[in-house]
Order: structure tokens, then C-alpha cells, then sequence
């Protein structure tokens, strides 16, 4: 199953862009994902367990490395990657 994920992060830090560049980062090293960041947030898509996977550990990752941070996310199933004519 397909998952498509909608992210966002904030670290408790004034200096919020070098944490957040590093959490995409993470993200991208899972070669089996792909990660869209913009903006406003970071989209995650692929297989339903290895997106969770790679969430699941960039998460406990960020909180071991920068403490207290906050992550929203939304989760749809199936693959929502904009599609190009």
C-alpha cells in the first residue's frame, strides 16, 4: 500500500533553519521514499512501512539530537504525488 505523507517540523530553537534543513536531510538518505520539501512543509511518499520507517526514525533521530521539537503531520493513503502532463 502506498502512503503520502505531509510534514512539518519545528525545532525550539531561535536559529530554526540548520534543524529543519537536517531533518529533510534525514529523510532523503531512505532511498526507497521520496521527499518533496517546500516552503511550508516536506511531502513523503512511498510503500506504506517504508515511509513509517523513515519517519519513525528521523523522529526519534531530531529528538535526540535537538531536544524538544514538534512534528505535524497528515497522512493519506495511496500516492499523491502531483502528476505531470
Amino acid at each position: 500500500m502506498e502512503l503520502s505523507v505531509e510534514l512539518s517540523f519545528y525545532p525550539f530553537d531561535a536559529d530554526f533553519k540548520p534543524p529543519v534543513k537536517d531533518v529533510i536531510a534525514k529523510l532523503t538518505s531512505f532511498a526507497d521514499i521520496e521527499v518533496q520539501p517546500n516552503r511550508m512543509s516536506t511531502q513523503v511518499f512511498g510503500e506504506y512501512q517504508k515511509v513509517m520507517n523513515a519517519l519513525n526514525q528521523t523522529m526519534a533521530w531530531s529528538f535526540e539530537k535537538y531536544g524538544h521539537c514538534v512534528f505535524v503531520a497528515k497522512y493519506m493513503q495511496g500516492d499523491r504525488r502531483p502528476k505531470t502532463v
